[in-house]
């Protein structure tokens, strides 16, 4: 384990593995997982707000910000036995987690391969892989184009493709499109990343993740759409589901979002009777409150042919035999 000079940041080792952490706070552990090649310096605003009640530890996974790229690619489940092992190393029996958008992936993974390690669980702006809605054609054409955080100018040019919602944000927060181009993800690590994402599915098991979700969709998010939301309320069985009116995927980032008075509710309240933010959720306990969203919901051909697809073997071969 070696210091960075910053209080609270350091590198450490797990199994082989290089890992920038960045710990603030006193309180109980909250390990925030961020979204794909995205450096830790993009959690600031919520970070502040978080570890007011909490001791966050925010990771970079490995090949984002400042964690080296690995020499092979990770699987979603080794990127969450990664993380599991960041909690034991830091000394740790349990923690809560939020995952968000790619990190939100890998805390599924997290939270069914080792529940034991996990509180509750906040999912903001993501879904459950295969068998979920994609993004709209713009929202996808960005992701796929780690070069942006190398050039200022194609950076500036691909934000364009965003929803209206993430580019006002954007226009907002200046220091955000800063903190998101200081420390970019390697070109192969945010491959890897995107590679392990775009081939995982944790539709057939997330039923049996028992762990208390919260989960956080922004309804103007053209990325991870809010139909996905729905999705994963519905299939876990303990979860509270907030749409955020007028919010797109960004909303982690932004100190005025809905979202952050939620997230601190959800993780500083003794008991989820006694969190606003868990009564007030929506329960989504009907099968076509979720077709309803799915049908509204647009996506990116044929991603979204394909991934309907998949769903519906899932959910046919699920069923019990005659």
């Amino acid at each position: 384990m070696t210091a960075s000079g910053v209080p609270g940041e350091k590198t450490i080792s797990v199994g082989g593995t290089e890992l920038f952490v960045r710990e603030r706070g006193e309180g109980p552990p909250l390990l925030l997982l961020n979204g794909l090649g995205t450096a830790a310096d993009t959690w600031e605003a919520l970070e502040h707000r978080l570890s007011a009640t909490a001791h966050t530890i925010a990771v970079e996974l490995p090949g984002a910000g400042r964690s080296p790229t690995p020499r092979m690619p990770l699987s979603i489940s080794r990127l969450a036995n990664i993380a599991a092992a960041v909690v034991g190393e830091l000394g740790y029996e349990r923690v809560d987690v939020l995952g968000f958008s790619f990190g939100g992936i890998v805390a599924q993974q997290l939270a069914h391969d080792a529940p034991g390690r996990v509180r509750r669980l906040a999912l903001a702006g993501t879904a459950c892989g295969w068998g979920s809605v994609p993004g709209t054609v713009d929202a996808l054409s960005v992701i796929s184009m780690p070069l942006r955080y190398y050039s200022r100018v194609l950076y500036e040019r691909t934000t364009r493709l965003l929803g209206p919602a993430d580019q006002e944000l954007l226009r907002r927060l200046p220091a955000l499109r800063e903190e998101r181009l200081r420390h970019p993800p390697s070109l192969v690590g945010y491959t890897y990343q995107l590679t392990a994402g775009a081939l995982w599915s944790s539709l057939r098991w997330l039923e049996t993740v028992s762990v208390p979700t919260l989960v956080l969709s922004g309804e103007a998010d053209r990325l991870v759409q809010p139909a996905n939301g729905f999705q994963l309320a519905r299939l876990l069985p303990e979860s509270r589901l907030h749409v955020l009116p007028g919010e797109g995927h960004l909303f982690v980032y932004d100190p005025e979002s809905r979202s952050f008075p939620l997230l601190e509710d959800f993780f500083s309240s003794r008991t989820l009777g006694g969190s606003p933010a868990w009564t007030s959720g929506t329960i989504v306990d009907d099968d076509e409150l979720v077709e309803a969203a799915f049908d509204s919901a647009g996506g990116a051909q044929p991603h979204r042919a394909l991934s309907d697809a998949f769903r519906r073997f899932v959910r046919y071969s699920s069923r019990p035999a005659a």
